[in-house]
């Protein structure tokens, strides 16, 4: 059996040699980017004030709390800030989850507290990214269909891995934060289109973060708790189909240039993107109205499906997963933007009429990269004089890895999420700075919403 435990320790302890290239540059700037501009986004949401309200200040100004005045200790301000980074479901997907949702609050929060540059904060993202990867890669089953929540049982560990790297833990100190957020790591599919969904990776980011801390304080874990027949793999996978046997490749291949990042158009599960493209290509190639329209089938896979499984939803917290709404969104508003995903415009009496046309069928073939995804994705719309359109097959989303968005195009959706929150001005020098962020002298340099970027003075 191969010390799995252990080579993520090793990689973690060994990653200060680690200087990403260009084209992995490329995508933790974009994670930065993305995360920090939905969580402003998300920051008033109704989950995210009852995280808030819960957490206790106290007198540690360690960390900021989204970006504004307020400041709380580090795991709290990661606790908050990642489950506002999840709250529209609009943030980035790879490896079966949201992995920036989860690094990059964390290592905000966790930077800020100790000074770091933005190089070590890049650093980190790309550790707990190939941990991430290299861990979800070696189970054979889809977590969606068992239960786990791949971002907060995955993210934990992900989060454990990139402090590990910011506090540079030694090989036995970096295998017990590992250990420890074994321990720590939890979620289930079925909060999903509920306000525990976003917690799972306030959570994650929040449980990686005391995980590191616990183990750089002396916290003793099992070395072998990834590895172990009653350990981590085995745990979340009640088959035991998992792979204990092929060597970690961690540092001498980088998914990360094989998987990317999605990011998305749409403030939706991203189970929804590629029947959204489609739907919105068809109505404005032949200007549909919804009154033309008797029916739409999508085809998808059958966990997407599963997924999806609010069919009438009557809030925007529910459309999130239904694909009925998608469709009806699309159709109805020729967008799906925030400006849909509102309580009033999913009552509406046009959305709730259209959505019932809408069908799902469920189709076998599955992405290699991501086989919670069919293959493609198609959309055919039969008109009420008995004419029927189809989209023909959709393999990527627009703002897929392999179909990534424009920088103006990412600046568009970035200036969006700010709004009202932050000046031009100061929306296009936040986006600069973490558009370059290895680049950042500290972390606490970073442009803030209300203007400041001045050191944290700590409480004595």
């Amino acid at each position: 059996m191969t010390k799995l435990t252990h080579s993520i320790g090793e990689f973690i302890a060994g990653s200060q040699q680690i200087a990403p290239a260009p084209e992995v540059l490329r995508w933790i700037r974009t994670g930065f980017v993305d995360c920090v501009g939905v969580m402003v986004a998300g920051r008033d949401q109704p989950v995210v004030n009852l995280v808030r309200g819960v957490i206790d200040p106290g007198n540690k100004r360690e960390s900021r709390l989204l970006l504004g005045d307020g400041f709380a200790p580090a795991a709290d301000a990661a606790l908050v800030n990642g489950t506002a980074a999840h709250a529209l479901d609009y943030d980035d997907v790879a490896l079966s989850g949201h992995p920036s949702a989860v690094l990059v609050p964390a290592l905000l929060a966790e930077g800020e507290a100790r000074d770091a540059t933005g190089a070590e904060l890049a650093r980190g993202y790309l550790v707990g990214y190939e941990v991430w990867a290299d861990l979800i890669a070696r189970d054979a089953d889809q977590h969606h269909q068992k239960g786990w929540h791949p971002t907060s049982v995955f993210g934990t560990l992900a989060v454990a891995a990139a402090l590990a790297a910011l506090h540079r833990l030694d090989t036995e100190r970096a295998c017990a934060a590992i250990a420890i957020a074994a321990s720590m790591a939890g979620g289930v599919v079925a909060n999903f289109g509920t306000m525990t969904k976003p917690f799972h990776a306030g959570r994650a980011a929040q449980a990686g973060l005391q995980a590191v801390r616990l183990a750089a304080a002396g916290m003793t874990a099992s070395p072998d708790a990834i590895e172990h027949p009653l350990g981590f793999l085995k745990a979340i996978s009640p088959s035991g189909r998992v792979d204990l046997e092929t060597p970690c490749r961690l540092g001498h291949e980088l998914r990360i240039l094989r998987n990317g990042l999605n990011v998305k158009k749409y403030p939706l599960c991203y189970a929804t993107h590629r029947s959204i493209d489609g739907m919105l290509d068809l109505v404005n190639a032949h200007d549909l109205r919804p009154d033309d329209v008797a029916a739409v089938e999508v085809a998808m896979s059958e966990p997407q499906a599963q997924i999806l499984r609010n069919h009438a939803p009557q809030s925007g917290l529910d459309a999130k997963f239904s694909e009925e709404f998608a469709i009806a969104a699309a159709m109805v508003a020729r967008r799906a933007g925030l400006g849909e995903l509102t309580d009033s415009f999913v009552r509406r009496a046009d959305i709730q009429e259209f959505m019932p046309r809408v069908s799902v069928q469920t189709i076998d073939q599955r992405d290699p990269d991501d086989p919670v995804f069919s293959a493609h994705e198609h959309v055919i719309v039969t008109l009420r004089d008995g004419r029927r359109l189809a989209s023909g097959p959709i393999r990527y989303a627009r703002g897929h890895a392999n179909s990534p968005l424009r920088d103006e195009e990412l600046w568009a959706k970035f200036s969006d999420c700010l709004g009202s929150a932050a000046s031009p001005a100061l929306a296009r020098r936040l986006f600069g700075q973490l558009n370059g962020i290895e680049a950042l002298a500290s972390v606490r340099a970073l442009a803030t919403l209300d203007g400041t970027a001045t050191p944290i003075r700590r409480a004595s």
